[in-house]
């Protein structure tokens, strides 16, 4: 039996998944693998072009549930606008997806990096007991430490 490169690439990619206590990224590599080992790699071009877009899609539907559900009103809109804590919270979305929105740009641009935001989410998961969030801040914070390094290395 021979296995490809890409599949070692998702079996790969579903341990370090499983490990790193990400499901998504176990789930995502292992449909992926599903798709492949049935020979359905021709919906690897649409899934590549449109994936993103339908994740980001449900992702905000997820967001907005709350207004359409009620359970965010007008009080607590004003709240956020008349509080410190609520602008500084309207601050913080606001910066964080734009950085998503850097993020996502970096990975359209080094599908590559994948494998070290993953590693590197183990690592942070792991060592400094932190928190899978999703490969899409980590692209944003990586892309913010290479502009900040890019900078840094025109001065010097």
């Amino acid at each position: 039996m021979n296995i490809s490169a890409g599949e070692l690439s998702l079996v790969i990619l579903i341990i370090v998944g499983l490990i790193g206590r990400s499901p998504i990224i176990a789930t995502a590599a292992s449909i992926l693998l599903v798709l492949k080992l049935s020979s359905l790699e021709r919906f690897f071009p649409m899934l590549e072009r449109r994936g993103l877009e339908l994740g980001l899609m449900f992702l905000t539907i997820s967001v907005l549930v709350p207004f359409a559900s009620g359970k965010i009103t007008g009080k607590d809109i004003l709240l956020l606008l008349t509080t410190l804590s609520g602008a500084v919270a309207l601050a913080g979305g606001a910066l964080a997806t734009y950085m998503n929105g850097k993020g996502l740009e970096m990975l359209r641009v080094e599908p590559h990096m994948i494998v070290g935001l993953v590693v590197g989410s183990i690592v942070g998961i792991v060592f400094l007991r932190g928190i899978p969030v999703g490969p899409l801040m980590a692209a944003a914070i990586t892309a913010l430490l290479m502009k900040i390094i890019y900078l840094l290395a025109k001065i010097f």
